[in-house]
């Protein structure tokens, strides 16, 4: 069954980096759209990088622009390698795939989540 898997959270002290890693299983991203989100308890989920299927254009958050790279890795692997954390990053952080154009509109895997604890 179709799914995506992240990798990569962990402890890391403030102004540290950590590599998340989001790998499809059964599918690739060719014809995806890929989100990285992020959740704290007791808030809404958070968007906060994006890169299109077509590679013309990423984006992010305002609280993490300059600190966070998303990369297309392969047709596998999307990478957000999160630099200069804060302990305001802490959070569940989500993979979430999107289908673009044809038959993939409307075709939508999320990722359990991978938790990224920053400490002070």
């Amino acid at each position: 069954q179709a799914h995506v898997v992240e990798f990569g959270g962990g402890l890391v002290q403030s102004g540290g980096s950590l590599r998340l890693s989001c790998t499809a299983s059964g599918f690739d991203f060719l014809n995806y759209d890929i989100n990285w989100y992020r959740q704290t308890q007791g808030k809404e989920r958070e968007l906060v990088a994006s890169t299109a299927t077509g590679g013309i254009s990423t984006t992010y958050a305002d609280s993490v622009k300059g600190r966070f790279t998303i990369h297309r890795l392969n047709h596998l692997t999307v990478s957000l390698q999160m630099d200069s954390l804060k302990p305001e990053d802490t959070a569940v952080y989500y993979c979430n795939a999107q289908g673009v154009g044809n038959a993939y509109i409307g075709v939508e895997y999320w990722g359990k989540g991978t938790l990224v604890t920053v400490l002070t």
